[in-house]
């Protein structure tokens, strides 16, 4: 092949990626932690994976991904959603040309605000740490489409974030005594991560990102294992639910002053607390039965140890509301998105749809 005809294959090769990138639904670039984790963690040496029986049992190939669900996880819905195919982890090998415009997944499962939260899981891979990645992900594409090209990919994008809980349930409320619990209060602690968080999504800002929805913490204290725990009826923990309700409205005014800052409503918070809450104390009208026990666990409420091939498990996941100790079920998972969705009291201050209208 001579270097005229070489040339004319990497400008066409270059222009049909931007043409798909253009017609394309938004690239999705999705962080945060086990609630997004579509298997990053399978390719790093931490004990927080899900590369094991039965997770996946309900994923089309029956196999584990990564994911902390029987299927797809919250990040999935959200890309099919916004008409976009689910993308791949950004560890993953098989992520490569075509692949890279449709955007990565770049979180992690056990990470939290702070870098001393998950501690215990061994590797995993911090905010730091997924925005270097990014980095590295907008390299690799501009020298597919160059670099104005991949702004334009990255700024017409659609970033999701999930953080927090972790900052509580493992690391604040890990042991009855902690480091962070005697240096803190509970509302010192959670004034101190959400000053933390901040910084963070500033940071998407800085990377080019222009619409970002911010996951709020669901009900911490009625996942199985706090229950399993810390509950002698059943009921949800109401330190952990206190914990949650103060996160969230301080999250409230960090996202104004966010948008405050930077001109523009770039970014928008889903209620996942209300939602989640809905779906646990009345699961028979979304068309679940059980929103008690984990479907796949040990002990009370399925909620104490690991799920793994030799838990008990459900017969029918779309009963269920809990998949495992911490994660809900893919039915769950496709209902709260939905609300996100379809209602519009749900995410704000400013709604999905009206989100991706933004001219960016």
């Amino acid at each position: 092949m001579d270097f005229n005809t070489a040339s004319f294959l990497t400008v066409l090769l270059v222009s049909v990626f931007v043409t798909t990138a253009a017609a394309a639904p938004p690239a999705q670039f999705i962080f945060g932690d086990s609630l997004f984790d579509s298997g990053n963690n399978n390719y790093i040496a931490s004990i927080a994976r899900a590369d094991r029986h039965p997770y996946g049992i309900d994923y089309p190939n029956r196999r584990p991904t990564g994911r902390f669900s029987n299927g797809l996880n919250l990040a999935d819905f959200i890309c099919l959603k916004l008409g976009s195919d689910l993308v791949l982890p950004y560890l993953d090998p098989s992520l490569q040309a075509k692949e890279l415009l449709k955007g990565a997944n770049f979180a992690s499962s056990g990470i939290g605000i702070l870098n001393d939260t998950g501690l215990q899981f061994g590797e995993i891979i911090r905010m730091p740490h997924q925005f270097e990645l990014f980095k590295h992900y907008k390299d690799r594409v501009a020298r597919i489409i160059g670099r104005d090209a991949t702004n334009k990919l990255v700024a017409e994008g659609f970033f999701s974030i999930s953080l927090g809980g972790n900052d509580y349930v493992n690391n604040y409320y890990l042991l009855p005594v902690t480091v962070r619990s005697q240096q803190f209060s509970l509302p010192a602690y959670t004034d101190f991560i959400i000053s933390e968080f901040e910084k963070i999504l500033a940071k998407f800002y800085e990377v080019g990102a222009r619409r970002v929805l911010v996951l709020s913490s669901g009900p911490l204290g009625c996942v199985p294992m706090e229950r399993a725990l810390r509950s002698t009826d059943g009921e949800c923990v109401p330190v952990l639910q206190q914990a949650t309700q103060l996160f969230n409205d301080r999250l409230t005014p960090t996202i104004d002053r966010l948008n405050k800052r930077f001109g523009a409503p770039i970014y928008t918070i889903s209620g996942m607390f209300p939602i989640f809450m809905n779906l646990y104390t009345n699961p028979q009208a979304f068309g679940l039965r059980d929103a008690k026990d984990a479907c796949c666990g040990q002990g009370r409420y399925n909620g104490i140890g690991l799920c793994t091939a030799k838990s008990s498990l459900c017969p029918d996941r779309g009963d269920n509301v809990w998949w495992d100790q911490f994660h809900p079920t893919e039915r769950a998972a496709k209902i709260i998105v939905d609300q996100f969705f379809s209602n519009s009291s749900s995410v704000s201050p400013i709604s999905l749809k009206d989100l991706m209208k933004l001219d960016v």
